[in-house]
């Protein structure tokens, strides 16, 4: 049955790789972010008495990822990414891991609105042997090749007390279907 199941899969690998040369079906994925926390300080101001901060939110890390994957008529993708995400408060770095699958339905003639789920493994640096689940949850807007999205990102890696290490994210994402 083994043997079966190994063939099977080889030749099903070799005719995809006759049908990639007449069919682009390949993508790549480029994101850079920054990340968003609450602003603990509004309305008080130590260092200038006669300011106060109105800020809801303040920059609190910055990420950056890549991923390689397949798609459907650029509207259905699944891909392994990897790449690093940087928390200042937290003073927390790690690399995640994951299977990314998304959905990206055109609404106009050149806008497309998209929704992405992530799921893997997240590992965080420089702390030992830190590891944990990594989720995250993306939706975004913008034409086949360019995004601008809004993401909430988990590492389920227990720090500084915290059960988990959360963030909302605000950024871009450069995406090539032309492998």
């Amino acid at each position: 049955m083994k043997r079966f199941l190994f063939v099977f899969i080889m030749i099903l690998l070799a005719s995809l790789s006759v049908n990639a040369q007449n069919k682009k079906f390949t993508y790549l994925q480029f994101d850079i972010s920054a990340s968003l926390a609450g602003n603990n300080e509004r309305y008080e101001s130590e260092d200038y008495p006669d300011q106060k901060n109105k800020d809801w939110f303040v920059p609190d890390g910055l990420g950056s990822k890549i991923g390689y994957g397949i798609h459907y008529k650029k509207w259905i993708t699944l891909g392994i990414h990897s790449g690093i995400d940087w928390k200042w408060e937290d003073k927390f770095v790690a690399v995640p891991v994951y299977l990314n699958f998304g959905l990206s339905p055109k609404v106009g003639e050149n806008t497309i609105i998209t929704a992405q789920a992530g799921y893997g493994k997240g590992f965080a640096l420089g702390r030992g042997n830190l590891n944990g689940e990594y989720r995250k949850f993306r939706i975004g807007i913008g034409s086949d090749d360019f995004i601008i999205f809004i993401e909430t990102a988990q590492y389920d890696i227990i720090l500084n007390n915290q059960k988990s290490i959360n963030s909302i994210n605000l950024g871009i994402s450069v995406v090539n279907f032309d492998l």
